[in-house]
């Protein structure tokens, strides 16, 4: 993937912060990453199957608005069958999993970037500084290929559920069935 690269920012707490990697657009190829599962096994974009896929990107699973995100699409998650969901952040595997068995989190697979930060990188949702993920959402076709982004400017705001879950629920009609 060529593409140009500009810097970009996302407000955290009121302060500007520098975006590492590229800004995805719809119809680009989702790009491979390496991330680990609650059981600390490797995962990458390939692993994650041939399903329609909503990846949920947050910086810490234990503030209110990632909370709030992750419980938002484990909800939807029951109502949309064909759509496999993914919830990544640099938070250990350890305090992933405390918090999937605290709040009965089940049917978001949980991936951990906090090894190499790949995800971050190449999904340009790393603020390097910080060494956290920014909030976004990234929606994959059964191909692979990026139908739907949102990077969200302010950290503590919330991300547009709707059309998120709306292209998604769409896609998973139109894929037929997935094979995982």
């Amino acid at each position: 993937m060529s593409r140009m690269s500009s810097v970009r920012t996302v407000i955290w707490k009121g302060t500007e912060m520098t975006l590492a990697g590229p800004e995805l657009k719809p119809g680009d190829k989702a790009p491979d990453f390496r991330c680990v599962d609650l059981t600390l096994q490797p995962v990458t974009l390939k692993d994650t199957g041939s399903a329609v896929r909503l990846f949920s990107v947050l910086p810490s699973l234990d503030t209110p608005v990632c909370d709030a995100q992750t419980r938002r699409f484990n909800d939807a998650a029951a109502k949309l069958p064909g759509v496999e969901f993914y919830t990544i952040s640099v938070d250990l595997p350890f305090a992933q999993r405390r918090y999937v068995n605290a709040f009965g989190i089940d049917r978001v697979h949980m991936l951990s970037d906090h090894r190499d930060a790949s995800f971050g990188t190449n999904y340009g949702t790393l603020i390097e500084a910080l060494r956290i993920e920014s909030r976004a959402i990234f929606v994959l076709d059964a191909v692979g290929v990026i139908r739907h982004v949102e990077y969200v400017k302010e950290t503590s705001s919330h991300p547009d559920y709707e059309t998120a879950l709306r292209i998604a629920g769409e896609l998973s009609v139109n894929a037929g069935p997935a094979v995982k």
